[in-house]
């Protein structure tokens, strides 16, 4: 008997998202509660279980079609029964997931060889932004070790394992890309002589959210950037000289978000109107530092919330973000890590970023850019001498915050990072 797969609730005022990827295919077996597609909503990426144990049956949407939450996707046939003869029955349908034929069979014609990579790709899941990677590189995707969710491969792995040489190459991937080389080959030459091509590939559900509030932000608020600059020389001592005592106490790396997050959450008690939102004509203050930190993900950057990050110490914090950033590698952050949010800390840097005008995040205020570290000639005490510095960038709404409240705050930050000690003793 087959069993509808309907989609999940997705959280508070979600009601559809976008089929992103099928982890299984019609024909393959499924375990009760094993994911058999991902869907992307405005914020993250959610895997819909299977209901049953048994046998997938067909599939009722493609990759990128919008649904609603309820509509049935995919059935199921139940029963262990089912789930073996199904598999047999198609076996001849599809010869990559059937028995490997003796040595003397023949050759496969290069069709079936590009089936055949396409079938050996989904048997180690891989989304179609990793199977594009895979496919160009002419990778063997069983010989990368997978980061994400039950062991998937992530944009991250495989562009790793380019780096350091440790894939093997696929035949059958090199074979499926043969296909696109050989259309490439044909496609008009330009002037120089060498060939054009274009992809056109449709926006993801989240890539679309973030294009909408980052136009909704700058229509609607009147955003004006600020910049200072900071000395990291105490900083860099300090986590220089405790690093390892730290991560042996608290099992996390001691980073530099930790002394900013403090450093911005004494800062936003002392400018309250930083932390605080517009709502029609009133204005709401928060008592509570939230904050929103950005973290890379596969399928872009996302913004979970550190919350009561005021009451939290260094190592807390340091933790917090760790786990975002595993989770959010995996896939597996949810609709409340993403819910709220006072401030956002936004750090460009760990791209090599110099400089930048970050974009508050609506209802946001305030949003606080960190760029890389670089050495540069300063003055100090009539010596020119040479430190490490770091750009900052406040973005704030300027009907709310005045330019006074901006410099005040942004200076605190500076203060503090400048000397950590005031982080200590609450200066």
């Amino acid at each position: 008997m087959a069993t509808e797969v309907k989609v999940p609730t997705l959280g508070e005022s979600v009601t559809e998202a976008t089929v992103g990827a099928w982890l299984k295919k019609p024909g393959d077996t499924v375990a009760l509660d094993e994911p058999i597609a991902s869907l992307e909503t405005d914020k993250v990426a959610v895997d819909v279980p299977s209901p049953v144990a048994g046998v997938i049956g067909e599939h009722l949407v493609k990759e990128g079609d919008t649904v609603n939450v309820g509509a049935v996707i995919a059935t199921v046939e139940a029963g262990g029964a089912g789930a073996a003869a199904k598999p047999a029955a198609s076996a001849s349908a599809q010869p990559a997931v059937s028995a490997p034929e003796p040595a003397a069979s023949a050759t496969p014609a290069p069709e079936a060889a590009a089936s055949g990579s396409a079938d050996d790709a989904s048997s180690v899941t891989l989304s179609p932004s990793v199977r594009r990677i895979v496919l160009e590189h002419g990778l063997d995707p069983s010989s990368i070790k997978g980061t994400g969710r039950d062991g998937r491969l992530t944009k991250d792995d495989v562009m790793a394992a380019v780096a350091a040489g440790t894939a093997k190459a696929g035949e059958v991937a090199q074979a499926a890309v043969a296909p696109a080389a050989a259309a490439a080959a044909s496609a008009p030459a330009s002037s120089t002589g060498g060939p054009r091509g274009e992809e056109r590939v449709k926006m993801t559900r989240l890539r679309q959210t973030v294009a909408k509030r980052l136009k909704q932000a700058q229509d609607t608020a009147a955003i004006l950037t600020t910049f200072n600059d900071v000395d990291m020389t105490a900083v860099m001592e300090a986590r220089s000289k405790y690093k390892d005592l730290f991560e042996k106490k608290h099992g996390v790396r001691l980073g530099f978000m930790g002394f900013f997050t403090k450093a911005v959450c004494m800062a936003l008690r002392d400018v309250p109107a930083v932390n605080g939102q517009i709502d029609g004509d009133e204005i709401i203050y928060h008592d509570y530092a939230d904050i929103s930190v950005a973290v890379s993900a596969p399928n872009g950057l996302v913004v979970p919330v550190i919350r009561n990050a005021e009451a939290m110490s260094v190592a807390e914090i340091e933790k917090t973000i760790g786990d975002f950033g595993k989770r959010a590698k995996e896939g597996a952050l949810t609709m409340d890590d993403m819910k709220g949010g006072t401030f956002t800390i936004s750090n460009g840097g760990v791209f090599g970023s110099l400089m930048s005008t970050p974009i508050i995040n609506p209802p946001q205020s305030g949003v606080l850019g960190l760029h890389r570290i670089e050495e540069r000639p300063v003055v100090r005490d009539g010596q020119i001498v040479i430190r490490p510095m770091m750009y900052l960038a406040l973005s704030y709404d300027h009907r709310l915050i005045d330019g006074r409240e901006a410099v005040t705050f942004l200076v605190a930050v500076k203060n503090a990072i400048k000397d950590p000690t005031r982080l200590l003793i609450d200066l």
